[in-house]
């Protein structure tokens, strides 16, 4: 995941979709789908927030989003109380909303990645057993209030089975489904997910 900015054509377009484009929160979303919602911080380092946005199934917590974070590196002071909220391990998208913010994202990738094998962080995370494909979203979150859009992050996101699939996904979000990435980025992708 790089770190990159958006260009002012690209503002410009996100601030001109304003008007009509809404995105439901995956806080929301996975509130609406599974009857409860929650977040718990995995780990956090400087600039990067991995993270699990669950639901429960009885007692048992189910990951349904794993999420990683790459903060751009300078955040402007305009959203630092926000920010600080979510270091500290709130929601993103919940916190910038509470907070008057609308949210946007720019998606770069939809694709699949399988589970390697069952004994993953991963699959525990998501109660998977077997080499299940999981839907990926990397996209970056921009930030819009009073006509200033401002980017906060990159983020990928795995999303269990019964969650998001890539057709949800591709539903869901602006993408061109012939855009590709090379080997080499898919590769980051994985290693990111479920590590080296």
């Amino acid at each position: 995941m790089s770190n990159s900015h958006f260009p002012p054509s690209v503002l410009a377009a996100v601030l001109s979709a304003c008007a009509t484009e809404s995105v439901i929160l995956n806080s929301e979303r996975i509130e609406e789908r599974f009857g409860s919602y929650g977040i718990e911080v995995l780990a956090s380092e400087a600039g990067l927030r991995r993270s699990s946005l669950f639901s429960y199934d009885g007692e048992t917590k189910i990951c349904r989003t794993y999420a990683i974070v790459q903060f751009v590196e300078n955040s402007d002071d305009g959203y630092e109380d926000a920010h600080s909220k979510i270091l500290a391990g709130g929601s993103i998208g919940a916190t910038f909303k509470d907070s008057g913010w609308n949210i946007r994202k720019n998606t770069l990738y939809i694709g699949t990645l399988q589970i390697p094998s069952s004994d993953t962080p991963i699959s525990a995370l998501m109660n998977l057993a077997g080499n299940v494909d999981l839907a990926i979203h990397v996209y970056q979150l921009v930030l819009v209030r009073a006509g200033i859009a401002q980017e906060y992050a990159t983020i990928l996101e795995a999303h269990h089975p019964e969650y998001l699939s890539v057709a949800e996904l591709n539903d869901l979000f602006d993408y061109e489904n012939h855009a590709t990435l090379p080997d080499a980025e898919i590769d980051n992708i994985r290693k990111l997910v479920f590590g080296p």
